[in-house]
């Protein structure tokens, strides 16, 4: 509650937003690491991509601009001191349900077709990702389905 106060009144008198911070264990983290890590893996930032991570980030997990940007930043940092995708599926194993596992896969596929191109490391990163998860081959490619289905209807 004072914490809540203390940012009512900071936003009031034009103060800093005290950076929000996400533990290792939070599985917000671990689904934003790997939804960056499917941003960077082709080397190719863009636009329509950032923005798409925002936009996932921002509506999921019902965080305000500020607490998204903080989230990225902290998930860029812990995608580049991962040294495999284990430490983020294993947080999601132990958090989510079959339909939020499902969701995660999702989420990536969203981000791997925001800009129109799917590269074979952005397809592999989501297959690996699936596996990890446990969500099934027949599941990730109905997923895949369904944004691309979404991403060309948008398209029109």
């Amino acid at each position: 509650m004072f914490k809540a106060l203390n940012t009512f009144i900071n936003d009031l008198v034009g103060g800093k937003h005290e950076a929000q911070t996400f533990d290792e264990t939070d599985e917000r983290l671990a689904a934003a690491a790997l939804l960056f890590h499917a941003v960077a893996i082709d080397g190719i930032v863009d636009a329509a991509e950032r923005n798409t991570l925002r936009s996932i980030l921002k509506t999921r997990f019902r965080l305000d601009d500020h607490e998204v940007e903080s989230l990225i930043e902290q998930a860029r940092l812990r995608d580049l001191e991962s040294v495999d995708l284990h430490g983020f599926t294993s947080v999601l194993n132990r958090a989510l349900d079959d339909d939020g596992k499902r969701r995660i896969v999702e989420m990536l596929w969203e981000i791997v077709y925001a800009d129109g191109e799917v590269h074979e490391f952005e397809d592999n990163l989501v297959w690996r990702v699936a596996e990890l998860l446990g969500v099934s081959t027949r599941e990730r490619v109905l997923l895949r389905q369904q944004v691309e289905a979404s991403n060309r209807s948008d398209e029109d």
